[in-house]
């Protein structure tokens, strides 16, 4: 089978692999009809050693059940099934508790680092399937089937900053970033009844989905300037959550820059730092908190699903390219030029 790999940074190339299939009784064979690229994956893209490739990519996908294992019963061949970003039993402590990125199974893992999976891929072996999978009622050829791809990933890392946030209709939001994720944080606030939100991007085509998907106000301005704007729009105190979907430490500082006394930032953008301002000055001070993490977007499939299905929403706007799998390493080289927001790759 076909499937992508990153060498090192700038470097992916898609080659033929070994065809994945069922190990365990627990697994399944999926083959993959739609999948896409992550802004994560740009982060390796910037700065992989080429000593820690070859690396197998890509951890959003649908498809169709092809093989199970003997123990799988919520799945069967010609399912259609969406999988999160996160392998999961959806039965331990962790799982029942919503918190489905610490799952405690042995197998439990990210895709990212499942060495010999990945699914920019013609298919893909999935373990845990049962708790990873969720069957989805429509059929591979729906005109529902990018914004059904962004409950992988995007559309629940999005709904997740609003809820750890805690946003709800009284909340004033600034979300830090206009690349799917950002704008996804934007719908999900808009969901969520948020009063007034505040996107920080500066890039015209994108601030302009943000705002048919709930932005009231666009900065695009960055660092101390940008930080003044969102404050003149807030009265002078900033708004009660910041949606960090970035990453980067200016996008963090940025977040501090912006919160109101009592309020919390929210960071769903993979950290690129490890030590940050959290002491008397920053945090401490005016009882800012800190919230987000890794998105559980298993826990929020069943409830995002419905609105998806309905026509209430469409998150999958944020795809404005789409590809085969020889396209793929272009794709990560236009998104990383910003040439495109968020490519679909249909294998």
């Amino acid at each position: 089978m076909r499937a992508t790999l990153m060498y090192g940074a700038g470097d992916v190339r898609v080659e033929n692999l070994p065809d994945s299939a069922v190990k365990l009784p627990t697994d399944a064979l999926v083959r993959i009809t739609a999948s896409c690229i992550c802004g994560s994956d740009l982060w390796p893209y910037a700065s992989m050693k080429p000593e820690d490739g070859p690396a197998r990519m890509g951890h959003e996908f649908i498809g169709i059940v092809e093989d199970t294992g003997s123990e799988v019963t919520t799945v069967k061949p010609g399912d259609l099934v969406v999988a999160p970003f996160a392998i999961s039993d959806n039965t331990c402590e962790f799982c029942r508790e919503g918190l489905h990125t610490s799952c405690a199974h042995a197998q439990a893992n990210f895709w990212d680092t499942e060495p010999e999976e990945g699914c920019q891929a013609e298919a893909v072996r999935v373990p845990l399937a049962d708790g990873t999978l969720v069957k989805l009622p429509v059929t591979a050829d729906s005109a529902l089937i990018p914004s059904l791809l962004t409950l992988s990933d995007v559309l629940g890392t999005g709904h997740h900053a609003a809820v750890a946030g805690g946003v709800d209709e009284r909340t004033r939001v600034t979300v830090i970033g206009d690349g799917a994720v950002g704008l996804l944080a934007v719908l999900s606030a808009k969901r969520l009844g948020a009063e007034q939100i505040i996107l920080m991007g500066r890039h015209h085509a994108r601030t302009g989905l943000g705002r048919e998907f709930g932005a009231t106000d666009v900065v695009s301005a960055r660092g101390e300037e940008g930080i003044a704007a969102v404050r003149d729009l807030t009265g002078g105190h900033g708004t009660h959550v910041v949606l960090e979907a970035v990453g980067n430490m200016p996008a963090y500082e940025q977040a501090l820059g912006v919160v109101r006394p009592g309020g919390v930032i929210s960071r769903v953008g993979v950290p690129q730092y490890e030590e940050a301002p959290i002491g008397f000055g920053s945090l401490f001070r005016h009882n800012i908190r800190l919230a987000g993490g890794p998105a559980p977007v298993r826990a929020y499939i069943e409830e995002l699903m419905p609105d998806i299905l309905d026509g209430r929403i469409e998150p999958g706007k944020v795809f404005d390219t789409t590809t085969d799998l020889d396209g793929v390493p272009a794709g990560y080289q236009d998104m990383a030029d910003r040439r495109s927001l968020k490519v679909l790759i249909r294998p």
